[in-house]
């Protein structure tokens, strides 16, 4: 009689466990992010932390655990339990490239992520320094021609989507010019501000400012569609080349394994803070736009980002410092 008891009570425990999504959450759960707080990753998750905390009733902790590209976080959670309380707030570099760069078979993204949905789309924006004699993407190209090499372009880092969207113009346009790597968007654009080097595709997030300000030029942008923030700036899709459209996304990750109860409660909270005005505010006044999808939207799109990236990456030699 006491072995039945035990094993009522251990299937009570399962069923009442991670597996339940009615149950979950029931304590803290913790949003590992690869980057130091600041930087539009970070300000992504904190905005569906607080949100995800409001409708679940448990603190959603921020854990910022920079390095190697993002692959020092994207290893951690690789490795974390399946139970809905370690989740990842991931972005182009942590997710796709960081181990190709750095390689090492850390983790990969269709074996170990679980994609719950993306947040944001952030554009990149390519801006010029005022010096530079090109008011726009046509006249740039001319200028990279005639003088090929001596334009200088400042990256974040190698590996990021700046850098690879650099790359592939160039691979595309026969161009050629000098890549600055810096430690992240701060000094890059701190270098561009000051005129030692030419020109950036950056983030709408940290350009925006000093592009209302006449600091830079902005010749063209990676959306699909013109932004509200940049009206007349042209797409680079609308100039012909839509091959340029990289984005930089932020999504949300489950450790592979989480039970599906736990996936279905986060997918459909996460949805409805996207679709929230004020959360789609915010994104707006960071320059990106909040942007859900299902589970299979997400991997169908990481599939083809991967499918175009990658080889970009190996046909570069891109190498991690």
């Amino acid at each position: 009689m006491r072995l039945i008891w035990i094993a009522i009570a251990a299937a009570a425990a399962m069923l009442a466990g991670p597996a339940s999504g009615q149950q979950w959450p029931a304590r803290n759960v913790k949003l590992i992010v690869p980057y130091p707080a600041g930087g539009n990753v970070d300000s992504a998750a904190r905005i569906i932390a607080d949100k995800l905390q409001e409708k679940l009733g448990q603190p959603f902790i921020i854990e910022n655990k920079a390095g190697a590209g993002g692959m020092i976080a994207g290893e951690a959670f690789a490795k974390s339990a399946p139970d809905g309380y370690t989740l990842f707030v991931g972005a182009n570099g942590p997710v796709l490239f960081a181990t190709e760069i750095n390689k090492r078979d850390a983790y990969n993204w269709k074996k170990d992520f679980l994609p719950i949905s993306t947040i944001s789309m952030t554009p990149l924006v390519l801006e010029v320094h005022p010096s530079v004699q090109a008011n726009t993407f046509r006249e740039f190209i001319d200028l990279a021609k005639r003088e090929p090499g001596k334009l200088t372009m400042a990256s974040p880092g190698p590996g990021t989507t700046n850098h690879l969207l650099s790359e592939l113009m160039q691979s595309n346009l026969d161009l050629q010019w000098v890549t600055a790597h810096y430690r992240g968007n701060a000094p890059a654009i701190n270098d561009l501000l000051g005129g030692q080097v030419q020109f950036a595709f950056d983030q709408l997030t940290v350009s925006l400012q000093h592009i209302k300000a006449g600091l830079f030029r902005a010749l063209a942008v990676t959306s699909p569609h013109r932004l509200k923030s940049l009206p007349d700036v042209p797409t680079f899709a609308e100039l012909g080349y839509k091959d340029f459209d990289g984005q930089t996304f932020t999504g949300l990750f489950a450790p592979a394994g989480t039970p599906a109860p736990i996936v279905d409660k986060l997918h459909e909270t996460l949805v409805a803070i996207l679709k929230d005005p004020a959360v789609i505010d915010k994104f707006e006044k960071l320059g990106g736009e909040a942007t859900p999808m299902t589970p299979d939207e997400f991997k169908a799109y990481l599939a083809r980002e991967d499918a175009k990236w990658i080889p970009v990456v190996r046909k570069a030699n891109i190498k991690a410092d």
